[in-house]
């Protein structure tokens, strides 16, 4: 049942690049260090735009501060979604080392 007033979660897809999040089902000759690397370099680009937004708000160049806070909520979701995702294949590595002994 949705609650009302509340819409979807929107841009979280975008920490991964669209080409690796349409390969998730099938086998893929990008390998999970190549996606990850690129989710860390777009991570990289959201904390970037984040901090410029929060220079400008600080120094008074911007107009809408809610800029701001969008941009740094977006870098810090982004953020957790791609340490969870090292995380759980750093996890599964382990496991897969703890099968083969």
């Amino acid at each position: 049942m949705p609650v009302p007033g509340i819409s979807g979660v929107s841009g979280v897809s975008s920490a991964f690049p669209a080409t690796a999040a349409a390969r998730v089902g099938a086998p893929s000759a990008t390998a999970f260090g190549d996606v990850l690397t690129s989710a860390v370099e777009n991570l990289q680009n959201v904390q970037q735009a984040s901090s410029q937004l929060a220079v400008a708000a600080v120094t008074g160049d911007l107009n809408d501060i809610h800029q701001a806070t969008i941009a740094s909520t977006r870098a810090a979701v982004t953020l957790e979604l791609v340490s969870t995702v090292r995380n759980r294949g750093v996890e599964a590595f382990n496991e897969i080392m703890r099968m083969q002994a």
